[in-house]
């Protein structure tokens, strides 16, 4: 199996990355694995032009099509967001306008194998969990209009720092678990 964990967060070094380093580490064994970080690519903004309704390709050449790349080439793709401001950090956000050619709203569009399968992983550095949701919730959307089949969620409210994943080993485990089912 084929799996991408993809950092969105452009902080390589950080609560995000020592997740995306974990889940990497726990799925690793009898798959290919590869992680990547959304600030390993520079994707520009959407011109919001509706070009790519018509020609399922956007004009602007950038990286958005190399990460899509690693879309297309893992069976299952795990997305590990913070909170900016209850969402996703920009820089996501921006990829995901970036891949409307990949929309299902529209005809023609670019398409991506099928089968594929999406987890999301979503931290805070809040108590409540409802922002963590939120942030779900926009990512498993994204999936929705990829045909990724939404296959599991989970929320870490108090994250603000590496050091305070201390305690969270076993429910990352657990979710992990849940990835290699």
């Amino acid at each position: 199996m084929k799996i991408l964990v993809i950092n969105c967060s452009p902080v390589r070094d950080g609560a995000t990355a020592k997740i995306c380093e974990m889940v990497s580490q726990n799925v690793q064994a009898g798959n290919e694995v590869k992680s990547v970080c959304i600030d390993d690519y520079k994707i520009a903004l959407c011109k919001g032009c509706r070009a790519c309704h018509k020609t399922a390709e956007c004009f602007q050449k950038d990286d958005a099509e190399r990460l899509m790349a690693e879309y297309e080439w893992a069976d299952k793709i795990v997305s590990v967001a913070p909170s900016y401001w209850a969402d996703v950090p920009g820089q996501f956000k921006v990829f995901i306008d970036r891949c409307t050619p990949w929309c299902n709203t529209h005809e023609p569009h670019a398409k991506l194998s099928s089968g594929k399968k999406g987890y999301t992983i979503a931290l805070r550095t809040g108590p409540s969990m409802p922002e963590c949701e939120r942030i779900i919730s926009t990512i498993e959307h994204f999936h929705g209009h990829l045909e990724i089949e939404s296959c599991g969620k989970l929320g870490l409210c108090g994250i603000e720092f590496k050091e305070n994943l201390s305690g969270h080993e076993e429910e990352i485990k657990n979710f992990c678990d849940l990835i290699l089912k």
